[in-house]
């Protein structure tokens, strides 16, 4: 049965992720970090509220097929928003090597994931309903019998991906979207607000036995009959 999402509407969504990744970080486990401007702040804040991150081990959602240094890296944002903000650095970080072609980053990941228990898995919402780097339309939504794939974006940049796969997504232990401004609204209202299908792969986490947790600024909920 589908998990109906516990809606957070905020002033400030990022700051209330961040206060809940630096108390996770104080608990410790496996916390997964997702890409974007609105996780950067999150991250900042958690850095801020709780620099010693040594019981943690690190893990992304997605990647995009870039070096580590790349400005569009996903690693990349968590480095500078995070680890360099950190008194005591992760007691690992499992970075997607998005410098390897894109099959061999994925199935190196896949490996390293298996038998591996995700406590946190942050993520965001894209506003044509994606989720990691699961597209609309794309075939790396249907694969059931991996945790990692690779495949094309479905939006800018426009460089191949490695992304969880949704089985991988839905086993995590607590699941948290963050998702802020107008733009992302009619996403939000198809994802949280509506029925769950494919043309809307956020919707499809839904489908989980973990606890989902939605963290939304006013304009990102606007399209939410409970907003």
């Amino acid at each position: 049965m589908p998990r109906q999402p516990e809606l957070h509407v905020v002033d400030d969504p990022a700051a209330a992720v961040g206060e809940l990744l630096a108390e996770r970080a104080r608990r410790g486990g496996s916390i997964v970090l997702t890409g974007g401007s609105t996780p950067g702040k999150a991250y900042e804040r958690a850095a801020a509220l709780e620099p010693d991150w040594s019981k943690v081990e690190l893990w992304w959602g997605d990647e995009r097929c870039v070096p580590p240094d790349d400005e569009r890296s996903n690693f990349r944002l968590a480095q500078g928003t995070l680890l360099d903000r950190l008194g005591e650095q992760p007691d690992a970080v499992h970075r997607i090597r998005g410098e390897l072609e894109p099959a061999d980053a994925a199935g190196e990941y896949d490996h390293d994931l298996d038998g591996v228990a995700l406590d946190l898995l942050l993520l965001g919402l894209g506003p044509d309903g994606h989720v990691a780097s699961l597209f609309p339309g794309s075939p790396q939504l249907g694969i059931e019998d991996r945790l990692v794939t690779s495949g094309p974006s479905g939006l800018e940049p426009w460089v191949d991906r490695v992304t969880l796969t949704m089985p991988a997504l839905r086993a995590a232990r607590e699941i948290v979207f963050l998702v802020t401004g107008e733009g992302k609204a009619d996403a939000v209202g198809r994802a949280f607000g509506a029925e769950i299908t494919a043309e809307t792969p956020a919707s499809l986490v839904l489908v989980t036995s973990s606890p989902v947790k939605v963290f939304l600024d006013r304009p990102a909920a606007s399209k939410l009959e409970s907003a």
